[in-house]
């Protein structure tokens, strides 16, 4: 396959915190693609790496090396607009994500302002109506909203600026199950609608298996296993340790 058809291509990412008898090495030599219009999903333990490789993605980590490429081109550790642009993340929890004195139309045109762009009559009402949500909410202050309505407007907030990658940091994980299915079926809807790559990580395989086209296990920094959504109904991971993750998704 054309590196064209790459929306994300890694070599080498490394990162590491501390020294001596403190160092953490925390993502370790990665080496991953992701296709455009895909969705790959990275499951592991918590602390293993995931959310790391997502932050040095989006350019929230800048003590990374190695190499990033996000649309064909290079990208260092101090990004432009244009680049930041690209990429945007969901985070875990809607309500630590969003201010809490702010409302929520400040919410989703801070992105716009951050940017240099005009915020066009109507522009916030539209994009809550694209998640779902009454536009009249965008009076409204982020506890006088649920857990699902929240991250709604973290996804609008994320897809103001048109971006073609998402990243989704654990996105259901704060939700209540009854919520849930509801946040990624968004989600999914908005990825057909808009051809959409996603990169989600997760503790969660059944999640991952209902998002991703393709899965990797990520351990103690490392990508250990790779597989197909189907491998977790059929229980059959080739590492020992993604079969470990299998086996107990259905406990």
């Amino acid at each position: 396959m054309s590196t064209k058809d790459h929306a994300i291509e890694i070599r080498g990412l490394d990162v590491v915190y501390g020294e001596g008898e403190h160092r953490n090495h925390v993502v370790r030599a990665l080496d991953f693609d992701v296709r455009r219009g895909e969705t790959l999903g990275i499951v592991g333990e918590s602390g293993c790496g995931k959310s790391t490789v997502l932050r040095c993605l989006t350019g929230l980590e800048r003590g990374w090396s190695g190499e990033i490429r996000v649309e064909g081109s290079p990208v260092s550790h101090r990004r432009t607009q244009e680049e930041l642009r690209r990429l945007q993340l969901v985070f875990q929890d809607p309500f630590a994500s969003l201010h809490p004195r702010h409302r929520i139309r400040r919410a989703i045109t801070e992105p716009l302002r951050c940017m240099g762009l005009a915020v066009r009559p109507g522009q916030v009402e539209d994009a809550l109506e694209q998640v779902g949500l009454p536009g009249n909410f965008a009076e409204r202050f982020p506890h006088e909203l649920s857990g699902g309505q929240r991250q709604r407007v973290a996804i609008a907030r994320a897809l103001v600026l048109n971006p073609p990658i998402l990243l989704l940091d654990e996105p259901t994980s704060a939700l209540d199950v009854s919520v849930q299915a509801e946040v990624l079926n968004l989600l999914s809807d908005k990825k057909d609608a808009e051809a959409l790559t996603y990169v989600m990580v997760s503790h969660d395989l059944s999640v991952i298996a209902h998002m991703c086209d393709r899965i990797l296990v990520m351990k103690d920094g490392r990508f250990v296993d790779e597989f197909a959504p189907e491998a977790i109904a059929a229980r059959r991971g080739t590492d020992p340790y993604a079969q470990h993750l299998i086996d107990a998704s259905f406990v």
